[in-house]
């Protein structure tokens, strides 16, 4: 039964199962990895007030009255989800409830590989890994200016590797932001995918990342993280409001329009009464432009108030939205260099 690091284990090319109760998964996971519970959340919760209220050893009996009945279950899941028989394991420490199913599985056929110190120690790794500096390169812009596909077409650019948050965070970042969107992860999971996410990128090289507040929908950037892209230097793509006036009304054109009378409501304090009342009654007569421009009053203030901040800024000039183009402006200013 071989019991790996989590260097080890992450690099071995084996399904993952997570046998931990399915109000864990769900909290955050390994990415990749597939539930394949012990116990299920009553059945967890049971066992651990019979051990706080009674002993260990009950504890343990009134797991195995759950764990026989269900052994048939578990290794046909396995089957089905390694039809080779070599799976990667763990629980929370890499206690009993691992030690449970690999006994189980190796019974079975498969081969085990065990995470030693479990799923804690994994969280332990993707929290220490925001401490790590690296290089940024900061991508601002007004609202609509186009920064994320400008991102997409450097992250295919040699030497311009990308972390995109927004992605990782099923979210753009504004009132509008979750509209069209999948729901948020939870923010346990969302570090757990960021963490994965850097670990893909190239080390010693300068990263681009969308300038961002640090809390994006209900999710935050880790501090160590944060601090180190207010830190670092900005590009600023400086785009005529014509131009993302009309990105933005072509975006938003094909949303439901409840949902963004609902983004604009929570946007009232800000907007004030009578921009509200407008904003509202030109999503009501299909104006998106007119929406747009109303609420872009209030978003380009509070974005050109942050551009206040000390650093290096250099500004982009740029005709369009076209994030060819500007992303081409970038790569040469480079290439200058």
């Amino acid at each position: 039964m071989p019991r790996h690091s989590l260097a080890e284990f992450l690099a071995l090319p084996y399904p993952i199962l997570d046998v931990r109760a399915p109000i864990e998964f769900a909290q955050g996971h390994i990415p990749g990895a597939v539930s394949l519970p012990l116990f299920t959340d009553e059945e967890r919760a049971r066992i651990g007030t019979v051990y706080k209220q009674a002993s260990q050893e009950r504890a343990v009996l009134l797991g195995l009255d759950f764990f026989g009945p269900k052994m048939s279950a578990l290794v046909k899941q396995a089957q089905r989800l390694a039809p080779d028989r070599q799976v990667r394991l763990h629980c929370w420490r890499g206690g009993m409830r691992s030690g449970a199913v690999l006994w189980l599985l190796e019974l079975a056929g498969f081969k085990v590989h065990l995470l030693d110190k479990g799923y804690k120690d994994y969280r332990r790794a993707v929290l220490a890994e925001f401490e790590q500096p690296r290089q940024w390169r900061v991508l601002g812009g007004l609202t609509g200016s186009g920064k994320t596909d400008v991102l997409h077409h450097l992250a295919d650019a040699p030497g311009h590797p990308v972390l995109d948050l927004e992605q990782l965070a099923c979210h753009k970042g504004s009132s509008f932001g979750a509209i069209g969107q999948p729901p948020q992860p939870t923010q346990e999971q969302f570090e757990n995918n960021l963490a994965a996410a850097l670990l893909t990128l190239p080390k010693g090289e300068a990263i681009w990342v969308e300038d961002e507040s640090r809390q994006i929908g209900r999710l935050t950037v880790p501090a160590r993280l944060f601090e180190q892209l207010q830190e670092a230097p900005r590009w600023l793509l400086d785009v005529p409001r014509a131009a993302r006036v009309a990105k933005l009304a072509a975006e938003y054109g094909s949303q439901d329009p409840a949902l963004l009378s609902e983004a604009v409501e929570r946007l009232a304090k800000r907007l004030g009464g009578l921009a509200t009342k407008e904003a509202l009654a030109a999503i009501a007569a299909g104006d998106m432009a007119r929406m747009v421009e109303i609420c872009l009053d209030y978003y380009d203030k509070t974005y050109s108030y942050g551009l206040s901040r000390p650093g290096m800024l250099t500004r982009i000039s740029a005709a369009s939205c076209d994030p060819a183009v500007n992303a081409a402006s970038l790569q040469q200013l480079f290439f200058a260099a």
